[in-house]
């Protein structure tokens, strides 16, 4: 499969979440981080005393110069420059690792993402629920970047995101190891509740409003919808991910 990882390309992680989660599992990857010095609130001096545990380099800042690295004044008065993180360096390594270790596929496939605010949240659920990847064409979807970092609040640091050449190709390479693909589209007939999540299974969304593309639709196994019972017609594409993937997990641990 044409994949690299990208989601070691953060250069900085701003937000208490995104560094704090990065504190807690590479310390030693952390080069500096900026705090702002005026902020005094219990949080701050508890996120502190951590970075000082773990011999983290405190540069006291003003919260202009974070902003400036942080590129975003949301950065909750902290930021750090650290090392990229080593990671599965293809989704072939990641999928070969899982088959070794006896462990089941639960991937989440996005196409035409290109909000960086949805694509964080999308990690963030995917982290929670398990999923070993998060999987996106070049051409049609973010990159990690530290607002993607910020929004994730640590999942860009723990869930492989590649970005790949050709999105249906890699489907084809998917469903040769054995994982079903399931896309979501809202004239399905079956619900997602009514599809069988226990098996390797890769969920596919598209970005709100377009859905997928007609190539990536037709090359899925099978499409679901997830039930609407109000007026609006369709979910955030992040709340739809979290729906499918925590349904996956359900069937799994029930």
């Amino acid at each position: 499969m044409s994949s690299s990882s990208s989601s070691s390309s953060a250069k900085v992680l701003f937000g208490f979440h995104a560094v704090g989660v990065r504190l807690k599992t590479a310390p030693q990857s952390i080069v500096e981080i900026h705090f702002e010095g005026t902020r005094r609130d219990a949080r701050m001096r508890q996120f502190l005393d951590r970075a000082r545990e773990a011999g983290a380099r405190l540069i006291e800042s003003d919260a202009l110069r974070i902003a400036r690295l942080a590129g975003s004044h949301g950065h909750q008065g902290v930021a750090a420059r650290v090392q990229p993180l080593p990671g599965a360096r293809s989704l072939d390594d990641l999928l070969d690792g899982l088959e070794e270790a006896g462990g089941v596929p639960l991937l989440l496939v996005l196409d035409g993402v290109t909000d960086p605010h949805n694509l964080g949240a999308c990690l963030r659920v995917a982290d929670g629920a398990g999923a070993q990847a998060v999987i996106a064409p070049k051409d049609h979807a973010a990159g990690i970047s530290a607002t993607v970092a910020k929004v994730a609040s640590g999942a860009a640091e723990t869930v492989p995101y590649f970005m790949v050449t050709n999105l249906a190709r890699t489907l084809g390479e998917l469903k040769e190891r054995a994982i079903r693909c399931i896309g979501t589209s809202g004239d399905a007939e079956r619900s997602v509740y009514q599809a069988d999540l226990k098996q390797p299974v890769a969920l596919v969304l598209g970005a709100e409003g377009d859905g997928m593309r007609q190539l990536t639709r037709r090359t899925c196994d099978e499409l679901v919808r997830i039930p609407m019972q109000g007026a609006v017609e369709s979910l955030n594409v992040s709340v739809a991910s979290g729906v499918c993937l925590f349904e996956a997990l359900r069937q799994r641990i029930g």
